[in-house]
C-alpha cells in the first residue's frame, strides 16, 4: 500500500516572485514509485470549475520550487492550465534521506510521479498532460517523456544534459578515460571518508565570494542563486549544493538514450549566448519527427531562461501547450 510521508510544509508565500492574484494556490503532496513523498506547489486559474489540462514543471538543477520552476507553473496558470511546480526527491521540502543526492532515475520518476497525481484529480483530464523541464531538470523531462506515454507533450528550458556533462565536463573538457577514472577515485575516497565520518560532505553551492577569473556562465549563475534576484535558503545553488557524491550515478546512466523514440512533441528552448547552448543542440539532433522544434532567444544567456520575462517566451509555451494539450 502507497503511503505517504508527512512533510512540513510552509504555508507563507516565500517564493523569489510575486503572487499573481489571477491564481488559486496550494501546497500538495504525492508519493513516487520508490515511496518518496514530494511536494509541491499547485497553481490553478481562478473561478474555473471545469476539467484542466495540466502540467508539471521541475529545475533547474540544485534549484527550489520557490524559484524558476514556480515562476513558471504560476504563469501557465494565468494562461489557463493547472500547473504544479514540485521539489525533486530528496530537496526542498519533498522527503527523502539522504538530502541533496539525485539520480537519473529517481528523478525521472519524480516526473511520472507527478503525472500519476495530476491524472487522479478531478479537476485534470487525463488525456491532457504534460511537462516543463528547466536547466538539468529538462534532460530529466525528456528521459520522462521518452518512457511514460500519458506525457503529452514537453517542453525543455535552457537544459543541461546532465549525463554529458559529468561524464564529459564542460565543452568536452574532460570526455577522456583517465579523467573520468580520476572523477571515480575521487567519489571512491569521498564515499568511504563520508562512512567512516557517518555525515555526508557537501560539495557547496554556486561560489561566493566570486573569484577574479570566474567565467562568465558562472557570474551569471552567481547573479541568481547568490542575491535577492533569486536566492532561496533551500536552494542547494543558494546554500551549500549537493552532496559530493551526490550526482556519482549520471556518469553511467546516459538520459538520452531513449531520446530518438519519442512520439509526442518536444519543444526545447535556448539561449543564444547559453554556455550551455550545446546540451540543446545536442538533444534535438536525436529526437525524430516533424513534431519537435528547438527554439533559440536571441542574445540570452543560461540563467535569463530562469526568470527574465523579456527572454522567456511564455506566449511559445502557451501556443504549443494549446495546440498539444487542448
Amino acid at each position: 500500500m502507497m503511503q505517504t510521508e508527512k512533510l512540513e510544509l510552509t504555508q507563507e508565500w516565500d517564493k523569489t516572485f510575486p503572487q499573481d492574484t489571477r491564481v488559486d494556490h496550494e501546497k500538495v503532496t504525492f508519493v513516487n514509485r520508490y515511496g518518496i513523498t514530494l511536494a509541491a506547489d499547485l497553481y490553478k486559474p481562478k473561478g474555473v470549475q471545469c476539467k484542466l489540462s495540466a502540467i508539471a514543471v521541475s529545475g533547474p538543477f540544485g534549484a527550489v520550487k520557490e524559484q524558476a520552476s514556480g515562476l513558471y507553473a504560476q504563469e501557465m496558470a494565468t494562461r489557463g492550465f493547472l500547473a504544479i511546480a514540485f521539489d525533486p526527491s530528496f530537496t526542498g521540502e519533498s522527503g527523502g534521506q539522504p538530502r541533496r543526492v539525485a539520480s537519473p532515475d529517481i528523478n525521472t520518476e519524480d516526473y511520472c510521479a507527478a503525472v500519476d497525481y495530476l491524472s487522479c484529480r478531478d479537476d485534470v483530464d487525463p488525456e491532457h498532460i504534460g511537462i516543463i523541464g528547466i536547466c538539468g531538470f529538462g534532460g530529466m523531462a525528456i528521459n520522462a517523456a521518452a518512457l511514460d506515454p500519458r506525457i503529452k507533450a514537453t517542453a525543455a528550458m535552457t537544459m543541461y544534459d546532465m549525463s554529458r556533462v559529468t561524464r564529459e565536463g564542460y565543452f568536452g573538457s574532460s570526455d577522456n578515460k583517465e579523467a573520468r577514472d580520476e572523477q571515480r577515485r575521487a567519489w571512491a575516497a569521498q564515499r568511504t571518508a563520508d562512512y567512516k565520518a557517518g555525515e555526508y560532505t557537501r560539495a557547496g553551492g554556486v561560489v561566493d565570494p566570486l573569484p577574479d577569473d570566474a567565467p562568465q556562465f558562472v557570474r551569471d549563475y552567481h547573479d541568481y542563486y547568490k542575491t535577492s534576484r533569486g536566492f532561496h535558503d533551500r536552494s542547494g545553488n543558494s546554500t551549500d549544493g549537493w552532496n559530493a557524491t551526490g550526482t556519482m550515478s549520471f556518469m553511467n546512466q546516459p538520459l538520452l538514450a531513449m531520446a530518438g523514440e519519442i512520439d509526442t512533441p518536444v519543444l526545447l528552448v535556448h539561449g543564444e549566448k547559453a554556455h550551455s547552448r550545446y546540451f540543446s543542440e545536442g538533444a534535438f539532433a536525436q529526437l525524430k519527427g516533424d513534431n519537435k522544434e528547438l527554439m533559440i532567444i536571441p542574445g540570452a544567456n543560461h540563467v535569463d531562461l530562469y526568470d527574465n520575462r523579456n527572454a522567456i517566451p511564455f506566449d511559445k509555451l502557451e501556443a504549443f501547450f494549446d495546440n498539444n494539450l487542448r
